[in-house]
Order: structure tokens, then C-alpha cells, then sequence
């Protein structure tokens, strides 16, 4: 597959008060994201992956190594406008990319900065909203919304500038559960509808079942990175690094350590299940 974002060596430090030092947020940082795919990044506060993904549309510029978004350096001042109409990101609190009175008007913010045409704009404004499923708030107000449809206007302002890619920083941490499912659906059907790249920073582990790859970062490196059944296989691993498998996961394990011999492949709940009923069904069979 095509590359979409290629990260080299990248490191980055905070800058420090005069006279002190901050540790290293990145350490030697190598990763390819291939176009269309849906990768999920996690890791324990601190451990570099909010850092990480602010390199992938230049808000952050490295201190060392490189980052490229189609090939194109993030420290080339002339390319950022282009990094950025093609890798929009999604931050934590919706309410720090919302702009306008208008939930329209805010979603038309993006190209109108582009200088994209207005009967362009009011297609893309369209198009976006009905991507997200909020084509019914376009004359709302953004601030009478929920937390999931606050985010899913975020998520709208993005579509309509065209990205082919969509970086979420923690853009579910604020929600409650219905407003992540909201967020979740929305970008996994972007994902697999349009073939839009997405790149999910979360804590949240069942956010990445359906996920492609999943890479766990601890003390600004890659520590874990593969397919999600293989990732969360390594329960123990993860508990070192200070994080829990998904809920699923962590009750085969219990199993296992009860005695019980069934394979921790079981991510979602339907899978989780069949292997408790496969395993009880055999012992019962003997």
C-alpha cells in the first residue's frame, strides 16, 4: 500500500524554563501509516502519544529525525498549508475548534480559509455533515449540542477542507460512553466508506477491536505495535507498561490463571464469548 505518514527517527523535548531540562517526550520514533488503514495509538499519560500525533500535521516540529505526510518534510514551511488540508486533526475538546454561532458555518470555516469557491463550499459543507450524520443541525447552534455531536461538527470542519487523513487526539477522553460509540461509528465508517486514513489516539482500549494496527507507546517509544488480536494477546506486557488488555481480554486471562486453557483472542464481546462457551462446552464434553 501506499505510504500516507512516515515518521524517522523522531524525537522531540518540551522547551524548558531557563536554566532546566525536560526529558525527551520522543525518543527515536519510526513508524509508516499506510493510506486507508485505521490505526490506534495508546499508552499511559505521559508516555509520548499525544506528543506523536501533534507531529503528524506540523503543529509540533521535530527536534531531531523527520516527519513526512505524502512525502512532504513537516519542517518545510512552504508544504504546511498542504500537510495540513491533507492531515486534519481532531483535538480533545471540541469546543476549541468550534469557530462560529452556526454549526454550517463553522463546518465552512476550513475551505473558506482554502479560498475554495462558495458554491464549493456549501457542496462540501453538505457533503461533510451528512458524512458525520448531522445534515439536520446545519442551522444549529453548536454550543446547544451534546459532546458526541460537538465532536462530530469537529470532525465535519475537517471533512470539508478533503483530508486523507484524519489524526483524533484524545477526541473521545471528554465524552461519556454514548458520545464515544457517536465519535467511534463515525470514524470507522469514514474509514471503511471512503478509505479515509485514521490515526486514533486513546486510552480507551475498546476503542481498537475494529482497528487495523494498533501501536502502544511508553516513555516517548514504540514499545508494542501489530494487529489488535496480537497486541492484546500480551496481557502481561501490557500490565508492565502500566495498562490493561480490553475487558474482554482480561477476563480470558483470568481464566487462563484459574486454570482454564482458552487462547486470549477473544477481543469483542461475541468472540470473548464463543471462546468461554468452546472451552466449558469441551471440558464438559470429557
Amino acid at each position: 500500500m501506499a505510504v500516507m505518514i512516515e515518521t524517522k527517527d523522531l524525537t522531540y523535548t518540551y522547551p524548558a524554563p531557563e536554566g532546566e531540562t525536560n526529558p525527551p517526550a520522543l525518543r527515536g520514533v519510526s513508524v509508516t501509516i499506510e493510506k486507508g488503514s485505521f490505526t490506534v495509538v495508546l499508552g499511559h499519560n505521559g508516555s509520548g502519544k499525544s506528543t506523536f500525533a501533534k507531529h503528524l500535521n506540523a503543529v509540533l516540529l521535530p527536534c531531531g529525525g523527520a516527519v513526512y505526510v505524502e512525502g512532504m518534510d513537516t519542517r518545510d514551511e512552504r508544504m504546511l498549508l498542504e500537510i495540513r488540508r491533507r492531515t486534519g486533526m481532531v483535538f480533545q475538546n471540541p469546543d476549541n475548534q468550534i469557530v462560529a454561532n452556526v454549526v454550517e458555518e463553522d463546518v465552512a470555516f476550513g475551505p473558506e480559509n482554502l479560498g475554495v469557491p462558495t458554491a464549493e463550499i456549501r457542496r462540501r459543507v453538505d457533503d461533510a455533515l451528512a458524512a458525520v450524520g448531522m445534515e439536520q443541525f446545519a442551522r444549529h447552534a453548536p454550543h446547544l449540542l451534546s459532546g458526541g455531536q460537538k465532536q462530530r461538527i469537529a470532525i465535519a470542519g475537517i471533512l470539508a477542507m478533503e483530508p486523507e487523513c484524519i489524526v483524533l487526539d484524545e477526541a473521545t477522553a471528554m465524552l461519556d460512553p454514548a458520545g464515544r460509540r457517536e465519535v467511534i461509528d463515525t470514524v470507522r465508517r469514514l474509514n471503511r466508506e471512503r478509505g479515509i486514513t485514521v490515526v486514533l489516539i486513546t486510552h480507551h482500549m475498546a476503542e481498537a477491536e475494529s482497528a487495523d494496527r494498533v501501536i502502544v507507546m511508553n516513555d516517548g517509544q514504540v514499545a508494542m505495535d501489530g494487529a489488535p488480536h496480537d497486541v492484546f494477546a500480551q496481557v502481561d506486557r501490557l500490565h508492565e507498561l502500566g495498562l490493561a488488555a480490553p475487558d474482554t481480554v482480561e477476563l480470558l486471562h483470568l481464566l487462563r490463571e484459574a486454570g482454564i486453557d482458552v487462547p486470549l483472542t477473544g477481543l469483542t464481546v461475541d468472540e470473548c464469548a464463543d471462546t468461554i462457551c468452546r472451552a466449558f462446552g469441551g471440558a464438559e464434553g470429557k
